[in-house]
């Protein structure tokens, strides 16, 4: 069943953190809350754990009122940023936390405990280190255990809170595809917050991109990034660039240049924006716009370039090594992009 929020509102004091916020997460649907600090992911998330309550809206998840449910009633499994495992328990003792601490009636058996905590930690393929502590763990094995340990009470809903915040880069794009193997394994509905963006992209089946507490999109990772619905989330999605013109009888007008568009317009003031590796560059007898070339850097598989036009940078990025001869640190060029989104305004 779908679990549905609508109208969701609340704020601090007089900030509000989420200006009625409705959603629907599909059952068994690995959903990512993308956007900044402040966007109100997080405030969401401890909405839907029980640790917050909405000054208004409601959630309702397999036809319950959710929000009426006791936080352990909900049966939603939590992980943190920062892992919370118990320091002075083993791995295996913190992955049965919670099924320990049922009441009389519902815990399981000691065997079936025993059982369930060997089948997670072959899940998180740690199957021979449940007898260490956390402190003898890195710290991508520490976010594992703190999954298992969501998982052992077999929740209906998996709450993720930038679980590979503290974890660096190379880690992450470790575990970020663990994380979806396990995801597809259990098929457990997960709603996972993060402020990266290849992150969320990478992960999601749907990304729901938030700013100042409402939704500015969502839909499939490549959807929210090849059809932006805001300037917000072509922005806020990779590398961008952008302009001020006008579109006039579908064309844009911008810094004495006209350039075709692939979208029908109405005339009119535009923003106009532009990825970086959609952009040719033309030596200065060519036609765009008249930049000249401020820095080359190559960095790994790509060399970035950028270029100063009237006072502002561009970025230019290609993919290889090899650059046309006529760009170079102080070369006059003209920038001619190829796709452009536009934005009445």
């Amino acid at each position: 069943m779908p679990l549905t929020l609508t109208d969701i509102t609340k704020e601090f004091g007089s900030t509000p953190a989420l200006r009625g916020v409705s959603l629907e997460v599909r059952d068994g649907e690995f959903l990512a809350l993308l956007g900044p600090s402040g966007s109100g992911k997080t405030t969401l998330l401890r909405i839907l754990a029980g640790l917050a309550r909405p000054d208004a809206g409601s959630v309702r998840f397999n036809d319950e009122d959710f929000l009426a449910l006791s936080p352990r009633a909900r049966k939603a499994g939590m992980v943190f940023q920062h892992y919370a495992l118990f320091r002075h328990m083993t791995v295996a003792e913190n992955i049965a936390f919670g099924l320990k601490v049922r009441p009389r009636k519902e815990r399981p058996t000691r065997e079936a405990i025993k059982t369930r905590v060997a089948e997670l930690l072959r899940l998180i393929q740690l199957e021979d280190l449940g007898g260490r502590y956390p402190a003898q763990l890195s710290g991508g094995q520490q976010q594992r255990v703190a999954l298992a340990r969501a998982l052992a009470i077999e929740p209906r809903i998996l709450l993720l809170d930038e679980p590979f915040g503290a974890l660096d880069a190379k880690v992450r794009r470790e575990l970020r595809h663990w994380l979806r193997r396990v995801h597809d394994e259990t098929g457990v509905t997960t709603i996972f917050v993060t402020h990266d963006q290849e992150e969320a992209l990478d992960l999601a089946d749907r990304v729901a991109i938030l700013s100042a507490g409402q939704i500015e999109q969502l839909g499939a990772p490549q959807e929210v990034y090849e059809q932006p619905a805001t300037p917000f989330v072509f922005d806020f999605l990779g590398a961008a660039n952008q302009i001020k013109g006008e579109v006039k009888a579908g064309r844009l007008l911008a810094e004495g240049c006209s350039f075709p568009l692939e979208e029908a317009c109405a005339d009119g003031p535009v923003t106009a924006f532009f990825r970086p590796h959609e952009v040719d560059v033309n030596p200065e007898d060519g036609e765009g716009l008249a930049c000249v070339v401020a820095t080359v850097a190559a960095r790994g598989a790509a060399v970035k370039v950028e270029c100063r036009c009237n006072g502002r940078l561009f970025d230019v990025e290609w993919s290889g090594r090899e650059l046309p001869a006529h760009v170079k640190v102080g070369a006059k060029v003209k920038l001619a992009p190829k796709r452009f989104r536009v934005f009445a305004g």
